[in-house]
């Protein structure tokens, strides 16, 4: 029998966090050793924030429900329900959740996410 040509997620990889945030990694590095892309399902708290990061990636983030922020090369986005975001790897980016509900998303990286190159600043 010839090697089956799909992979049918059931159990994702929980990113271990320690600021509130989920992260189920479906398809990249850290659940699938995929090195191509990642598709990771997020869900951020109220109040919650990261710190500035320069990643060597492309980044698409939909949104499913909530708002998230965006501080993107300067600029200052805010997304809701149904909106979708590619950030270009370069860029100099801040994600943040400063509203009042939690954040769910969807986020895709090409390549995979991966801690060695989403290059974060010291708080």
């Amino acid at each position: 029998m010839s090697e089956k040509r799909y992979f049918r997620q059931q159990a994702p990889f929980r990113v271990p966090t320690t600021d509130g945030k989920l992260i189920e990694e479906h398809i990249g590095l850290a659940s699938t050793h995929t090195p191509q892309y990642s598709v990771a399902h997020m869900v951020a708290p109220p109040q919650w924030s990261e710190p500035y990061q320069t990643p060597a990636f492309d980044e698409i983030t939909l949104i499913v429900r909530g708002r998230k922020r965006f501080e993107v090369d300067g600029d200052v986005l805010e997304l809701g329900a149904g909106e979708s975001l590619l950030i270009k790897a370069g860029a100099r980016v801040r994600y943040s959740n400063p509203f009042a509900e939690e954040c769910e998303y969807w986020s895709i990286c090409v390549p995979a996410f991966n801690p060695d190159t989403v290059n974060r600043e010291a708080e």
